[in-house]
């Protein structure tokens, strides 16, 4: 299927303008296809001329333009040819289209807990010609009147209010004007609870099985969303504009959510079966309150290419956080975002595909894609800090509300919102938006003191900009250093060159720790010096200053990354530091960050067992000191069941006896138990098919998956491998579980042979997985076998002219991080 380009867009743009769409699904024609009839009504300005419209159909019966059949046919490349439009006209199509498996149009699930269907839409990024025949772009929105016929005992949710007649045909209310990405259905035996808020209706839906957890968090989700709803009532004076809100918690989806206006959309991971941390918690209210904030930026002024995707994305990101800390409970938002956030967005920017913010023309919808990432998400919304730092905060939201009463069921670009914020601030932007967003990478902040006798008697920051990317960016920030958990000193400032001086600084104590950036405000490389990283085992534990400690962690494993601090140092402050720590987010984070990526990627493989054991150490002691059923107990207990070597004790586990208090019922709990003892030989695929038995859900089928692929034998890799790259119908969730599993091995020889098919028929899968779900199938099955004839392999794939910009980009991603590690391994003295 072609992509759409930019230039095709804008002309389109320029000839059409979409007046109504009506979608007629019918969702009772077995498992997999569905009917669909769209009516769609547009003018063109200038009578004669000819368009197309976007269609990606099983098969076509019939299309008629203005009353004249054309030949269904000539659809050719997902587009059918629109000869002689006049002035206003009438398009009626009659299609059948295919359900999908990989997360992309209208997917179809099987709920192996009871055997129902379950269908929702995601046609994000250009999948909606996949559902209903329309001009697939941003910039052509319009109205929606969904019909959806379905079996008798189903549900349907859209983005209007759904009425259901007695024949199972339900009416969807008009929708105000919409971008085609943004219409959802969803349909099937769902179980729902309802509320009302602020005249809003209110309802929460998830598949039958997920009842109790749904009904249990239900209390927690209505909070969330009642009270983001009046905080951006407040801030933005503009009242949700689309109806009923409903959210969906939904099967094997590709992202978090989605922000479809009246109907969002989220993973049905969210509603935890088991146990959950605080910080768990906290992502999903920070995620509910992220697509919430959507329905202004986003949905009721969508950008108007796919190159400002970043003013939805930063927007939601910036907004989520600042609503959790004044609106919600979780005051610490920022912390997590800290630790989970920028570590992602840091990674992105080290990478080789790394981009600016925004400016970076998507010449077709597909390129732009590939930067829908961490810097388009954390980066931005650390610009939309620093912009506020620059502007204040009342006049940039001064600027805000204009945008979006200006813009209202329209479309923007960066241009007209940054004119918004010089209206309402009187500042000129072009020097701090080519800074900030025009430009890529991100500079490096260290501060260098020279003391004499225990006391500082010059102290500065040192700004470097990449060589490669130079710019000239503005940093407003904090230093602070501790000693033995007394904060010595802290400075604000703002830094305008190499080197600032922090003259506020002399004459104070020279701390144990000096922790640049110590409020996270700023985005950047924080450098610590050696003599801060010598003292975090004894120091860390004692700093009272949680966003400080969630710096401080985001450096060190920054530090890993980029071979300047070493594996052991990182895990020297693991051992003292992290059983102490308090904050959920840093806890969590920090410990699966250690078991899944410092480990297993940094630490050569003959020195990994000791490692792990470290690891499992830190996490027993934890277990044995923390109060049973807090956040404390349940990470420390996940942490030991995923690094003990301990037979008897997982085995006591994994058969529910022992367990810490709070995950006597757990199943989720359970896998991570079992994983381990398949990675380890310890149990086969009898038994694993025997704990896929007591939990037969879609969760325990993934996770049996990943054990079956995890077992240490030949037999198991070549299953796992026909399974993930053959045409065997495996789902996109599947395929994933498949690929984490697929490369746990007690040594490099036993998957060896799969690192030279890994860059042959990986990249193939293109052939039948939609881009999105395969570019995570790409990252997450890239060879663990880290040697420099992965590398070479590697560099000549990234080299073909045939692959996908998907598998193209996620290629480049895992290949920086191999890199990575071989840099790391070098440096430090490990052989490769």
């Amino acid at each position: 299927m072609r992509s759409l380009t930019l230039a095709e867009a804008r002309e389109r743009s320029s000839l059409i303008t979409v007046t109504s769409y009506a979608v007629e699904l019918d969702l009772d024609q077995g498992p997999d296809v569905f009917g669909s009839r769209t009516v769609l009504r547009f003018g063109c300005t200038t009578p004669g001329a000819g368009s197309w419209v976007d269609l990606k159909a099983h098969s076509v019966e019939s299309i008629v333009l203005n009353g004249e059949s054309l030949d269904p046919a000539q659809l050719a490349d997902g587009r059918v040819a629109l000869p002689d439009l006049a002035a206003d006209n009438e398009l009626a199509v009659v299609a059948t289209m295919a359900y999908s498996h990989d997360g992309q149009g209208l997917h179809r699930a099987t709920d192996p807990a009871d055997g129902q269907d379950y269908v929702y839409g995601h046609l994000f990024l250009d999948a909606a010609p996949s559902v209903f025949a329309c001009f697939d772009q941003p910039d052509l929105k319009a109205p929606y009147d969904v019909t959806v016929h379905a079996p008798e005992d189903w549900t349907v949710v859209g983005n209007g209010a759904a009425t259901r007649a007695a024949d199972g045909t339900w009416t969807l209310a008009t929708t105000r004007p919409l971008a085609t990405y943004f219409m959802t259905v969803c349909a099937g035996p769902y179980v729902s609870v309802r509320d009302e808020h602020d005249g809003i209706p209110l309802g929460i839906h998830a598949r039958a099985s997920l009842r109790e957890p749904l009904e249990r968090h239900a209390a927690e989700l209505f909070d969330v969303t009642k009270r983001s709803f009046d905080y951006f009532h407040g801030l933005f004076g503009i009242r949700y504009p689309f109806g009923e809100y409903h959210q969906v918690f939904v099967p094997e989806f590709n992202a978090g959510a989605m922000e479809n206006p009246g109907c969002v959309t989220f993973r049905d991971q969210y509603l935890y079966r088991g146990a959950a941390t605080r910080d768990e918690l906290l992502t999903r209210a920070n995620t509910v309150s992220h697509e919430m904030s959507h329905m202004w930026f986003g949905d009721l002024v969508t950008m108007q290419w796919w190159d400002d995707l970043w003013l939805n994305e930063s927007f939601a990101e910036y907004m989520s956080h600042r609503c959790l800390v004044e609106a919600t409970d979780y005051t610490d938002a920022w912390v997590d975002s800290s630790i989970v956030r920028k570590v992602w967005g840091y990674g992105a920017e080290r990478s080789p595909s790394t981009h600016p913010v925004a400016g970076v023309e998507a010449l077709d919808a597909q390129s732009a894609l590939q930067n829908f990432d961490g810097i388009s998400y954390a980066k931005g919304a650390a610009a939309l800090r620093q912009l506020i730092a620059y502007v204040g905060d009342d006049r940039f939201i001064a600027g805000v509300r204009a945008y979006l009463t200006d813009k209202s069921f329209g479309n923007g670009t960066l241009a007209d919102f940054l004119r918004a914020i010089e209206a309402s601030s009187g500042k000129d932007l072009e020097a701090w938006s080519r800074a900030w967003l025009l430009t890529a990478d991100r500079d490096t902040i260290s501060v260098e003191i020279d003391e004499q006798n225990g006391v500082v008697e010059r102290a500065q920051v040192l700004r470097e900009s990449p060589a490669d990317r130079p710019a000239d960016r503005p940093h407003t920030f904090d230093v602070a250093g501790w000693t033995d958990g007394c904060e010595l000193g802290r400075v604000s400032t703002t830094v305008t060159g190499p080197v600032t001086t922090l003259p506020e600084l002399e004459g104070t104590p020279e701390p144990a720790v000096l922790v640049p950036n110590a409020s996270d405000l700023t985005w950047a490389r924080v450098r610590l010096s050696d003599s801060t990283v010598a003292a975090l085992p004894a120091q860390l534990p004692q700093i009272p200053d949680e966003q400080a400690r969630a710096v401080v962690w985001s450096a060190l494993i920054d530090g890993v990354h980029g071979a300047s601090v070493s594996p052991d140092a990182f895990l020297d402050v693991f051992d003292a530091a992290w059983p102490q720590e308090t904050n959920s987010s840093i806890l969590t984070r920090v410990a699966a960050y250690a078991e899944h990526r410092i480990v297993p990627y940094f630490v050569p493989r003959p020195e990994q067992d000791a490692a792990t054991a470290r690891l499992n150490r830190a996490a027993a002691g934890l277990l044995e000191g923390a109060e049973p059923g807090t956040t404390e107990s349940l990470a420390a207990a996940r942490l030991v069941a995923g690094t003990s070597d301990d037979e008897a004790l997982l085995r006591a586990w994994a058969d529910g006896e022992g367990l810490p208090a709070g995950l006597e019922d757990d199943g989720d709990f359970r896998w991570i138990v079992v994983r381990n003892l398949a990675a380890r030989g310890l149990i086969g695929v009898d038994e694993v098919d025997a704990f896929r038995a007591k939990d037969d859900t879609l969760q325990g089928g993934l996770n049996a998956l990943m054990c079956r692929a995890s077992l240490p034998d030949p037999e198991a890799k070549a299953w796992a491998w026909r399974q993930l790259t053959g045409r065997e119908g495996r789902s996109n969730y599947e395929m994933v579980h498949l690929a984490r599993g697929l490369w746990v091995a007690p040594d490099d020889a036993l998957v060896a042979d799969y690192v030279p098919r890994y860059f042959t028929d990986v990249p193939a899968m293109a052939g039948w997985v939609g881009e999105d779900a395969l570019s995570r199938v790409v990252l997450v099955a890239f060879p663990r076998v880290f040697t420099e004839e992965t590398a070479r392999l590697s560099a000549k794939t990234i080299a073909r002219e045939d692959l996908t910009p998907a598998v193209h980009r996620s290629l480049v991603d895992a290949d920086a991080e191999l890199r990575e590690a071989l840099a790391s391994r070098q440096t430090f003295g490990a052989a490769v």
